[in-house]
């Protein structure tokens, strides 16, 4: 109880002014106002982000009282009168009051929803997904209610369904495979055996994105979500993982085993290399994902051992197809995409003591060299229990990069359209041509200031036709 009280305060010490007054206005109403969900599952494990948000659930309120109790001192907007939710407009605050919900018909929207007030509130917290997350906390009274035993299995550090109710929401089967990689949780076999009779109906692949993509950002071992998939049988609506199990792999250069071990120990590796920047880790994070999904087409037995020749280039397609599927917005994937096109350049860019140009190229290509040397170093941790070998390299082609200021951006242009036209070169069909073929040259290292490359274009556009 020392580390609950410990907690509790961890809670009350969050609550903001704003939240504050919210919860204090409620309870002056008659209202019995608790905080649950995420925030008091966070605060169990000790961090409460700044940006986290704020659900609280209204007992004893009336929904038009609920309306005037916070009418006169904020604005809101109502998500639908039959569900019961308000959002105080320039926060991170939602209200709702305890509801039963019933499954109606496939699909998010297949739900009827009657809100109560007087609802028990062990009849409230049925209707939710996970028992952390069922956990109610009461700011008034400082002090926790668990009607679903959610305490006890935070200490057991295991991840429970509430009630049969569960099964109502595939998405949730995705919320456990964040939530287990983010917590480092076991789950409960009876919460698997649901899982298993769930199907992927009637959700737009844009809703389970954000499932995704807390995962890759936040899970501590990303490992255990993709490991709960396979145990409850969703890796089948992700064909394109599934056939890493039971890929092989050399086991000289790859004694973790399979593709799909390979492809777990590359992502806990990544997970330890956060940078804490979330547009960055999102696009590094899935290209370790999907670093190897060429493999499995490309694998064959030959010269007595497993090889994967081209496997990289046959990734390009299969990554795409994975990342259409889990609803990832095009502009990431087209990210994403060139990394696993290139994950094994850096080690062939350093084997073959290769030069600038080809270094430029690269860059180009990638468009981040910082990226690519991320994914490249969680490749190379991902085959215990060999060492990772591939800091040296990563070190050579960082100082290369930074040395042509290419290490977080690509190559830029020394020679633009304004400086020629300040050389009297009027805009037009050639000047884009000149410009095109100036850029592949400075690549190649033609020319290390802008006044050859001006020089040059004007040579080009003087001279004859041949």
């Amino acid at each position: 109880m020392i580390y609950l009280r410990k907690q509790l305060d961890l809670i009350k010490a969050s609550l903001d002014a704003p939240l504050l007054q919210i919860l204090q206005e409620i309870h002056r109403a008659g209202g019995r106002p608790f905080i649950v969900g995420g925030s008091v599952r966070d605060a169990l494990f000790d961090h409460i982000s700044k940006d986290c948000d704020w659900d609280i659930e209204v007992f004893g309120l009336e929904w038009q009282a609920l309306k005037s109790a916070l009418a006169d001192k904020f604005a809101f907007d109502e998500v639908g009168k039959h569900f019961g939710i308000l959002k105080i407009r320039g926060t991170r605050v939602d209200i709702a009051l305890p509801r039963t919900e019933q499954k109606t018909a496939p699909g998010h929207r297949g739900f009827a929803v009657a809100t109560d007030p007087n609802l028990p509130l062990d009849k409230a917290a049925a209707r939710r997904d996970f028992t952390l997350n069922a956990i109610y906390y009461d700011p008034i009274a400082h002090k926790i209610e668990d009607p679903m035993g959610g305490i006890a299995d935070f200490h057991k550090r295991r991840l429970r369904h509430c009630s049969k109710k569960f099964a109502e929401d595939p998405l949730r089967v995705l919320r456990a495979m964040q939530l287990v990689s983010r917590f480092e949780l076991q789950i409960d076999p009876a919460t698997i055996a649901m899982a298993a009779d769930m199907k992927m109906e009637g959700i737009a692949a844009e809703r389970f994105f954000p499932e995704w993509d807390k995962w890759i950002l936040l899970g501590r071992k990303p490992s255990l979500g993709l490991q709960f998939l396979r145990d409850c049988g969703w890796v089948q609506y992700y064909p394109e993982l599934q056939a890493l199990i039971d890929c092989p792999q050399d086991p000289e250069w790859h004694p973790e085993g399979d593709a799909w071990n390979h492809t777990l120990h590359c992502l806990d590796a990544f997970a330890q290399r956060r940078i804490d920047s979330p547009i960055e880790d999102r696009v590094v994070g899935f290209a370790v994902l999907c670093h190897d999904l060429g493999k499995p087409p490309t694998t064959r037995f030959f010269d007595g051992r497993w090889r994967s020749h081209g496997h990289e280039i046959a990734g390009k397609k299969v990554a795409e197809s994975l990342l259409q599927r889990i609803g990832m917005p095009k502009s990431v994937i087209d990210e994403v995409i060139p990394l696993v096109e290139t994950h094994m350049r850096p080690g062939q860019l350093y084997d073959g003591n290769c030069g600038l140009t080809a270094i430029r190229r690269l860059s180009r290509k990638v468009g981040r060299m910082d990226r690519l040397l991320r994914v490249f170093l969680a490749d190379d941790a991902g085959r215990p229990p060999i060492p990772p070998s591939g800091q040296p390299i990563a070190e050579w082609l960082t100082q290369k990069a930074r040395e042509e200021n290419i290490l977080s951006n690509k190559p830029q242009p020394m020679l633009k359209g304004r400086h020629l036209i300040d050389a009297g070169i009027h805009p037009g069909p050639a000047m884009g041509k000149i410009l095109k073929k100036a850029y592949i040259l400075q690549l190649q290292g033609r020319w290390d200031d802008l006044e050859q490359a001006r020089t040059w274009a004007v040579d080009q556009i003087k001279a004859p036709p041949p």
